[in-house]
């Protein structure tokens, strides 16, 4: 990424360095992000947390990803195998501060990248209606609302979505 800036009347080109790491559940970057989820996910799921915190244990994630910005980790994210032909979308998280910046959009479409390399077709995940942040960026990602699967069928307080990757 490059940003311009203005010093004494003079263009200054400063580089952002982005880098997206493929990591495992045993980065401390990702161990980090996934306490600070799990305690905001606390807060907005109330009683229903404990029923959603045993779908997101991260010892049998082997798909992970980790965004650095200026080697400072600020977002993170990762699939694991639904299916044959489908992978999931789990434990996505940027840093309050940095949230807004495209860093989850660029988490997602490196997921896809994955998921496409590693010979799946689609992508599914599981929000709550207490994220409203995270329904419209997976929106704005072009997934689509479909029926809540599996632990999460007749849940009112599950969006279940899906994009199917070209």
């Amino acid at each position: 990424m490059l940003y311009h800036g203005y010093m004494s009347g003079n263009i200054t080109t400063f580089i952002i360095m982005i880098s997206l790491v493929k990591t495992s559940p045993k980065s401390i970057d990702f161990e980090t992000f996934v306490k600070a989820l799990d305690a905001d996910l606390a807060i907005r799921d109330g009683d229903d947390h404990a029923f959603y915190h045993q779908f997101n244990q991260i010892n049998n994630l082997k798909y992970i990803i980790v965004l650095y910005h200026a080697d400072l980790a600020v977002a993170c994210g990762a699939i694991k195998e639904y299916d044959k032909s489908t992978m999931e979308i789990k434990r996505m998280y940027t840093l309050p501060a940095h949230r807004g910046k495209g860093y989850a959009s660029q988490i997602i479409s490196a997921l896809e990248d994955w998921t496409l390399k590693l010979g799946y077709s689609r992508c599914i995940l599981e929000t709550g209606i207490n994220q409203p942040e995270a329904i419209a960026l997976y929106k704005k990602n072009e997934f689509q609302i479909i029926n809540n699967y599996g632990q999460y069928e007749g849940l009112e307080t599950s969006f279940c979505f899906e994009k199917v990757l070209k």
